[in-house]
């Protein structure tokens, strides 16, 4: 398993992959609170872990327990102890009220139901909280994503994400293989107030 964790955390990590463009972009502060969903071996983890600081707090999420296991060694062997492991199952969640950034990267295309599950997601957001996903293109069929179909048309979870409640915020296209998105919730549209006196 750990041979496994670490092979996803060898291609995460990739210089072509571009992992601190994407951090860059994701504009985390010290003190927030991340939900890293799929977290596999736990690259980006611990990299936002590093970014926290000690006020904040990472939530490693994965179907797999033992990729939990692997992210709490190489979290304790790097003395970073504001990493939490959450399992769950695919179409379940239970993260605490309050989370500024959910990450998901190529995880959508293991979830059934994305509409619902992202719509769940508002739940565990704050006020002014994103959701950034990093899914695969679609590919030739002589790559792994391709063959298997692990990959989302990114107008795909536009539309998800939309009718789940979500607005655009970013449209990255500097990744080779992903697409990647940033999303906030999206908030009524304030109506005129006829109360006041306009004379």
């Amino acid at each position: 398993m750990s041979r496994k964790a670490r092979m996803f955390n060898k291609k995460a990590s990739d210089p072509k992959n571009r992992p601190d463009l994407v951090l860059n972009h994701l504009e985390l502060q010290a003190g927030n609170i991340v939900a890293d969903i799929g977290s596999g071996g736990g690259y980006f983890s611990l990299r936002f872990a590093e970014a926290l600081g000690k006020d904040g707090v990472v939530f490693a999420v994965d179907t797999n327990p033992g990729f939990l296991e692997f992210i709490k060694e190489n979290a304790r062997e790097k003395g970073l102890d504001n990493v939490k492991t959450v399992l769950t199952s695919e179409d379940s969640l239970s993260l605490p009220e309050n989370v500024d950034l959910v990450f998901m990267r190529n995880v959508c295309h293991h979830i059934p139901n994305r509409t619902a599950y992202f719509g769940e997601l508002k739940n565990f957001l704050k006020e002014g909280g994103h959701i950034a996903i990093l899914e695969y293109r679609k590919a030739n069929h002589f790559t792994f994503h391709g063959l298997f179909g692990h990959y989302i048309p990114k107008e795909e979870i536009l539309t998800e994400m939309t009718q789940a409640g979500f607005q655009l915020e970013k449209d990255l296209d500097f990744l080779p293989e992903q697409s990647f998105t940033i999303f906030s919730i999206k908030l009524p549209k304030k109506r005129p107030d006829y109360t006041r006196s306009h004379i």
